[in-house]
């Protein structure tokens, strides 16, 4: 498996960021990997290589490439410090619908024209922070984006005009959402107004919240992190592109 970095041009910049490729120069269905609000990092860069490893060129964007280059998180500020909390909002204010929308518009198209890529439908998975911006992807590109996953999520449904669940009727891909248990951030009536929204869509979904799984825990270096419900989570989504990816 090569990881190599790369560079994306967006409207609103120049976006860094990781592919991770085949040796050999064979081509596979495209998949990008949104990282949680604690960036690129070790234990996203392992989650990306084992998809990759299923079969996949998978693409891992600096989301967060407005505001800084990894590592954009001080590892030594622990959770409950203020200063987190101030660095989380530094990291969220530039992420717009919009900008959201911009930068997928041009991971897509980045994707879908390496060399790597087969140039056929992609995925798309995000986590925490970027379950929505997933579905902000799919909703951009909705001829290129096949297949859409999000895990423990969080705002995907609001009372707001910009909440993501909103973007629904754009959308076209076949979707997977992972909830975590007691998340503020998706609490169950939030979700089972989620699920009402996407019943009503009419597309192929799948919604199920993950018991004793808290908010990050898929992703190995969360306080939280449940290896099992990670390991299920990644079967899952494994299951779903390569039930929708060519």
């Amino acid at each position: 498996m090569i990881e190599e970095a790369i560079e994306i041009r967006t409207p609103d910049g120049t976006a860094d960021g990781l592919i991770f490729r085949a040796e050999g120069g064979e081509r596979r269905p495209g998949v990008i990997h949104l990282t949680d609000i604690g960036g690129i990092r070790q234990s996203h860069r392992d989650m990306a290589k084992r998809l990759a490893g299923k079969g996949y060129t998978v693409l891992m964007p600096n989301v967060f490439y407005r505001t800084a280059k990894p590592p954009v998180m001080d590892v030594k500020i622990e959770m409950g410090d203020p200063r987190r909390m101030q660095r989380f909002e530094e990291l969220r204010a530039p992420m717009t619908p919009e900008a959201v929308e911009r930068d997928a518009t041009a991971y897509v198209n980045f994707l879908t024209s390496h060399k790597a890529a087969n140039g056929g439908s992609i995925g798309v998975v995000g986590y925490c922070f970027t379950g929505a911006f997933a579905m902000r992807t799919a909703a951009a590109m909705p001829g290129k984006v096949a297949a859409m996953a999000s895990f423990h999520g969080g705002g995907l449904y609001t009372d707001e005009p910009t909440s993501p669940h909103l973007v629904l009727p754009r959308i076209k891909a076949r979707l997977y959402f992972g909830h975590a248990t007691k998340d503020r951030s998706m609490p169950p009536e939030a979700i089972e107004k989620f699920d009402a929204a996407l019943a009503a869509w009419g597309g192929k979904y799948e919604s199920e919240v993950y018991d004793g799984a808290f908010h990050g825990w898929t992703t190995a270096d969360a306080p939280v992190y449940n290896q099992p419900q990670a390991d299920r989570a990644f079967e899952k989504l494994a299951e779903l592109f390569a039930g929708t990816l060519k």
